[in-house]
């Protein structure tokens, strides 16, 4: 039998760079157990250079990142999501599409390096930092033995791994 792919939904609000981010690093350390995607609740309809630079920097596909609204994943015919990952305030506090299944959900907020103003290498430096957010706390993620959880403790260990200091 085969194993359960996951899916898991990462918001923000404008879709340039977190979500982004977030989508690439665990479609990468979910090895095929898990399936990511990103949307944004005001997506700005491009995702960030500077983003496209690290993850290629970083050998992670690109190709299929796109900026897009979160209610194409509440349509009929979408991937239902098993996990949703908010990693902006905003998107936290703002009123989301109802999702079937109802998925796990936890915030793991990081600092926007889109909104970082500065030279190129300043902002480099902000998106590297989110980069690396991002990655320990999927690091974390893909290691919890999910199946093995009721998801009120799932949910519990999604917020805690999102308190983990970057």
């Amino acid at each position: 039998m085969a194993e359960k792919i996951y899916n898991a939904l990462f918001l923000c609000t404008g879709n340039t760079a977190r979500s982004i981010l977030g989508e690439a690093l665990l479609n990468a350390a979910g090895k095929g157990r898990f399936r990511a995607y990103s949307a944004g609740s005001h997506p700005k309809g491009h995702v960030h250079p500077l983003a496209i630079e690290l993850l290629r920097k970083n050998n992670l596909p690109t190709g299929d990142l796109r900026s897009k609204d979160w209610s194409e994943f509440a349509q009929p015919g979408a991937p239902q999501m098993d996990f949703i990952f908010t990693v902006c305030d905003n998107a936290a506090g703002e009123a989301c599409p109802v999702w079937l299944g109802k998925p796990v959900t936890a915030h793991w907020g990081v600092a926007d390096p889109a909104a970082v103003e500065g030279s190129q290498e300043e902002r480099r430096e902000a998106f590297f930092r989110t980069y690396m957010a991002l990655a320990n706390r999927i690091a974390l993620f893909v290691s919890v033995p999910i199946e093995h959880l009721d998801k009120l403790a799932l949910g519990a260990r999604l917020e805690e791994i999102g308190r983990v200091r970057q």
